[in-house]
């Protein structure tokens, strides 16, 4: 979302647009950065009046193509060196939902031992945010060649094998986006998990463009999550242009009765 803005102008964009809240994927180029990007960052949030509800864990050199770091065992030094910085931005802001990208598969390291990491690391975080009421989030991805996790049933598998070891607080993220893309049964899901999600995030498809330019019931679906039991916010993840990122917005509260509600 606003990716044609520079990134600490974006919480200031999504308050002129009627929002209260904000979600970002790790906004910082390194694992571990110096106090005063971290404080610069915090700055943009709390000049812009928004809560941040949600961040993305450190994922690597995502414009490079990386996913996420936690299924690497080369990578596990790094992204529990980065955990010490996610903790302190939680504590500064509130902030309790913690997306935890998976990572690509590596062909030259067994994939048992590929997902024994992702297991032992998504325990560490989740026991580094458990104290402040956070939650690890596990999304699957559509259009990302490698990466493992594609259905709820895949998350679902990550979450058990978390919470056999000891941590309840991980859940998944349902991207109705992704997960229609991919073929999931999004009603199904939505009927009888809804309760269980951590977060919701959305996206019309084809395109990923914002609500209304594709053929995804999003206004449905989100009563269905409603009526299901899931009583978070709903995230907006589209592609658009800034000065129509919010469009849809103009349309009768009637045809969207939810989307009010979301955050960016």
């Amino acid at each position: 979302m606003l990716t044609d803005l520079p990134l600490l102008e974006r919480p200031a964009a999504a308050a002129a647009a009627g929002f209260d809240a904000v979600e970002f994927w790790w906004p910082f180029d390194s694992a571990v950065p110096d106090d005063l990007t971290v404080d610069t960052f915090l700055r943009a949030i709390n000049d812009a009046g928004v809560l941040l509800t949600g961040l993305n864990f450190y994922a690597g050199n995502m414009p490079a193509g990386e996913r996420g770091v936690i299924s690497s065992p080369s990578r596990t030094k790094e992204f529990r060196a980065s955990l010490d910085t996610a903790v302190g931005i939680a504590r500064l802001t509130g902030c309790r939902g913690f997306n935890a990208l998976y990572g690509l598969r590596q062909e030259d390291v067994p994939q048992a031992e590929q997902d024994a990491a992702a297991v032992e690391n998504l325990m560490v975080a989740a026991d580094a945010v458990g104290h402040l009421g956070g939650t690890v989030l596990v999304e699957p991805l559509s259009g990302v060649p490698g990466y493992p996790l594609r259905t709820a049933a895949d998350c679902f598998d990550v979450i058990s094998r978390v919470r056999e070891g000891g941590m309840a607080n991980v859940a998944l993220l349902a991207d109705l986006y992704h997960l229609a893309v991919n073929g999931d049964d999004v009603a199904a899901l939505l009927a009888g998990h809804a309760a269980e999600f951590g977060h919701v995030q959305i996206a019309d498809a084809p395109g990923r463009g914002a609500p209304g330019t594709g053929g995804l019931p999003l206004a449905r679906w989100i009563l269905e999550a409603r009526s299901g039991g899931y009583t978070g916010r709903i995230g907006l993840e589209y592609q658009s242009p800034s000065a129509e990122a919010f469009d849809w917005l103009q349309l009768p509260a009637s045809d969207w009765p939810q989307l009010k509600e979301s955050s960016v």
